[in-house]
């Protein structure tokens, strides 16, 4: 393989200091290895490779060894500088400003270089914080989605991996405890530790140095979700995951860690042989997959887009609506017609207000499922909702089946029945003729402004994570030997 660029300047840079520390000029040197100084300018500045029989012809004039000329470090500081200098001006980042690079010169010092190196360093700190533009984020959202619907959303070796931490912590059955997190922990070296002082940008923070897994305090509202906080920082170093270079990186590591951890707290054996049983019972019900495993209902709801159309055969959609009816998440491989923008992004459209997903805001009684059946122009689909409320609003989730598969579910005999033909806007969009012409120039609304319209896409490698309060909160606790 011939040599790199940055080889042949690293390798004339070593020429040139033998040369200079033997006080040889180019035509004196050139002169004892049978070649025009020219010639050995050119190597020098490492714009030409030179043969192996000259290269021992120098070694043999400056009393070097061949082997020292072809190191690969930089012979001196100057060296390593117009090196590193050179590196930065032949990357892609410093070549998309379309400047012209900085030629050094002998009478360019150290310190002017350095400040140079300086420019270029934060230049690529800025490249790297800047993981994506909006636009960026939602076509790399958009193209995992669909990855993911081409798979069926299936992970297969992440199953296998779940499964093997499971057995090897002694998990065999039931809900998965925080005891056997714990040890699932401690097999990897990590020692799980509850902090009531976590940076507000962190879910958790994992001192890699030190072993450590900070989490929030397991008395904190939502604390079941501590076991998942937990997988899903173990799974980063399972996984092997590097720091994010795009945020389609990023977007893949989270997806990957969700993934994992819904794999430890729901298995696949287990999770498999229950749904099995309640195909055949003719009685799948999302509830009672997540009471079985002690989950939330999102929870159980996603794990089963996960196995069912790899173990039961079965095609099914998932959506989480917030109380403005905007998706918040989604997943589908049978074809329900979603509202999408013009990159086909689903996230943060408007749900048909005549979907399940929606309707069952209205229901008087909210603690059990609410059970539909919706004509859409792409066929009959049948769907169980679970609403609930956090601090942030309402919310909805909605797991669905095209009509042939409702047989399967309980809850299949309901009589509910609703029409939806969006995304044509006369289906929910759209006022009736007449009541727009009743109010036509009669009303004045105020519009609530949802503040994320004017936010930034959070910058830097983790999103929205500030390092400085990482930092301080990490030493922290180094200094006082983890104690909360």
């Amino acid at each position: 393989m011939p040599p790199t660029s940055l080889e042949l300047s690293t390798l004339g840079h070593r020429i040139r200091h033998q040369r200079l520390a033997h006080g040889y000029t180019l035509d004196e040197l050139g002169a004892l290895v049978g070649v025009a100084g020219s010639q050995l300018s050119l190597i020098e500045n490492g714009k030409r490779e030179p043969k192996l029989s000259l290269l021992q012809a120098i070694a043999s004039a400056t009393g070097a060894d061949v082997a020292d000329l072809l190191s690969a470090e930089p012979p001196n500081r100057r060296a390593a500088l117009e090196i590193e200098l050179e590196r930065a001006q032949s990357g892609s980042v410093f070549r998309q400003l379309g400047i012209a690079p900085v030629k050094v010169t002998k009478g360019m010092s150290d310190e002017t270089i350095e400040s140079i190196l300086g420019l270029h360093r934060e230049l690529q700190r800025r490249e790297r914080e800047a993981i994506a533009t909006p636009e960026e984020a939602r076509r790399a959202n958009t193209e995992l989605r669909l990855k993911m619907r081409e798979l069926d959303n299936y992970l297969p070796d992440i199953e296998k991996l779940a499964e093997k931490q499971l057995k090897a912590a002694g998990h065999v059955s039931g809900a998965l405890t925080h005891r056997t997190v714990s040890i699932m922990a401690e097999k990897l070296g990590f020692e799980l530790i509850y902090a009531g002082d976590l940076p507000h940008s962190t879910r958790s923070i994992t001192d890699v140095e030190h072993g450590r897994i900070y989490l929030p305090p397991a008395s904190i509202p939502g604390g079941h979700g501590l076991r998942s906080m937990a997988l899903q920082a173990m799974a980063h170093r399972l996984l092997g995951h590097k720091r994010p270079t795009d945020y389609a990186d990023f977007l893949q590591q989270r997806l990957e860690i969700n993934y994992y951890a819904a794999c430890c707290l729901m298995p696949e054996t287990a999770s498999v042989a229950f749904l099995q049983q309640a195909k055949k019972d003719r009685n799948l019900a999302v509830e009672d997959f997540r009471d079985a495993f002690g989950v939330t209902h999102e929870a159980a709801g996603m794990r089963l887009t996960n196995l069912a159309t790899t173990h039961l055969g079965i095609r099914l959609h998932f959506l989480r609506v917030d109380g403005s009816g905007a998706i918040t998440r989604v997943y589908e491989n049978d074809d329900l017609p979603l509202p999408m923008d013009v990159t086909g992004a689903v996230d943060g459209q408007i749900a048909c207000r005549r979907f399940s997903a929606r309707s069952a805001f209205s229901e008087q009684n909210r603690t059990t499922e609410h059970h539909q059946y919706t004509d859409t122009p792409a066929g009959t689909y049948w769907c169980s909702t679970q609403t609930g409320t956090t601090s942030a609003g309402e919310f909805s989730i909605t797991v669905g089946v095209p009509f042939d598969d409702a047989r399967w579910f309980r809850g299949r005999e309901t009589q509910k029945r609703a029409t939806s033909t969006c995304p044509d806007e006369s289906c929910c969009r759209r006022p009736p003729a007449d009541v727009a012409e009743r109010w036509s120039g009669k009303a004045w609304p105020s519009a609530r402004v949802h503040m994320q319209m004017f936010s930034p896409l959070p910058r830097g490698a983790f999103p929205g994570v500030d390092d400085n309060e990482v930092y301080d909160f990490l030493d922290r606790h180094a200094r006082s030997g983890a104690t909360p």
